[in-house]
């Protein structure tokens, strides 16, 4: 297992790969920068810092398990959810418009510019 873990940890990860990353877990916390106003209300509170490493280290992973060195952005893609989902605070006017937390990512994922 320590094996593994050191090999996934050395999967490549780029650094437009990183921005993307960023400006994922960004937009979560301030979505009108990112042209989602439209969630601004929708969440009370948005992903951590700890969320961005979470993010690269599942991407990694993801890379690793589909037999490649480097990180894609469909990595990222894959899963965003699993990591981001139980990240963000929902606001109640999201819960009346029966909103969760997966369609918001995948908000984000459609939106966010990919490098």
């Amino acid at each position: 297992i320590k094996r593994l873990r050191k090999t996934v940890a050395s999967v490549y990860l780029d650094e437009k790969i990183e921005s993307y990353i960023l400006d994922l877990v960004f937009a979560t916390r301030r979505p009108q920068d990112f042209r989602l106003a439209e969630l601004q209300p929708l969440l009370s509170f948005g992903a951590s810092p700890r969320a961005s490493i979470n993010l690269a280290r599942a991407a990694k992973a993801q890379a690793f398990l589909r037999r490649r060195g480097y990180v894609i952005p469909e990595d990222i893609r894959a899963v965003a959810k699993e990591v981001l989902r139980h990240r963000l605070g929902l606001t109640y006017e999201a819960e009346a418009e029966n909103i969760n937390a997966d369609e918001i990512v995948t908000r984000l994922v459609d939106k966010i510019e990919v490098p």
